[in-house]
């Protein structure tokens, strides 16, 4: 909880102070805030890199993102570093409200992320980029109890994004294609691995809108595998995005999780602020 704080301290600091490291890119172009740190959607991380940074620029940035479903609800905040639009770094700490148990699960990501090639605007093949991302509980004991064989785990994944401009009746389209390899379980907040892991490669998606400048609506979807043989389903999301400026972006979503340690029909809301300094 301490470490929710001082992230939240943070993110304040970063949305009070105007942008002088990075202006580079159009705005939207870099995508919002995803629940594991990584620039991109809410729940798929996109070939972009977080922040506006250009090729001679920086920018950090930061973010808060609640998600409340049918019997939990999940708070993550954290921080993105861009160095010269080719390498990401990013840090989140999530926080998982189980009401049943009377418990709170809590965990660290570590990511980063290398643009292999393109530009999602102006390159004529997508844009393509390598990511990790390395998560530990900071207590196993939960995630332990319903049988997974570790408290830590590494993702991998590659991504491919493309924005085409006046694409669809005039209006601006995007679209992400992402596949991972993990292991984790509810993205690592019930562990990792399980009597039915083998390691997978899971395919993630996303697709969007741009009704204007600014606002843009679209879809998500999210393989998950099921390890724990309790029920883990596909994510789902339906969103819209506002980016008044390049200060700051807000994202919010109709969510469907599916199955979550056994609960079924986990639906609900999500919202996250991003600040970009």
């Amino acid at each position: 909880m301490q470490k929710i704080k001082y992230l939240l301290a943070s993110l304040f600091l970063i949305v009070s102070v105007p942008s002088i490291a990075s202006n580079g890119k159009l705005l939207a172009t870099p995508g919002v805030s995803q629940i594991e740190g990584s620039g991109g959607g809410g729940i798929v991380p996109w070939a972009q890199l977080a922040g506006y940074a250009s090729d001679d620029e920086f920018s950090v940035n930061g973010f808060f993102s609640r998600a409340d479903v049918t019997d939990y609800t999940l708070d993550v905040c954290g921080a993105q570093l861009n160095l010269f639009n080719r390498v990401e770094l990013s840090y989140a700490q999530q926080r998982f409200d189980v009401p049943a148990l009377d418990a709170e699960i809590e965990q660290s990501i570590t990511g980063a992320k290398i643009r292999l090639y393109g530009d999602i605007v102006y390159s004529d093949w997508p844009q393509l980029s390598l990511g990790i991302q390395h998560k530990s509980l900071d207590d196993g004991s939960i995630a332990t109890l319903v049988g997974a064989e570790e408290t830590s785990g590494t993702d991998y994944y590659l991504a491919a994004s493309k924005l085409h401009l006046g694409a669809i009746a005039g209006y601006n389209w995007f679209w992400n294609v992402t596949t991972r390899y993990s292991e984790a379980n509810q993205l690592g907040l019930l562990g990792y691995g399980g009597e039915n892991t083998s390691g997978k490669v899971l395919f993630e998606g996303s697709t969007a809108l741009f009704l204007s400048r600014e606002i843009a609506v679209g879809v998500e979807y999210r393989q998950k595998s099921n390890n724990l043989n309790l029920g883990e389903q596909d994510w789902k999301d339906l969103f819209v995005a506002w980016m008044p400026n390049k200060h700051v972006s807000v994202t919010a979503a109709y969510l469907d999780l599916g199955s979550i340690a056994g609960a079924d029909d986990q639906t609900g809301w999500y919202l996250s602020v991003t600040g970009y300094w």
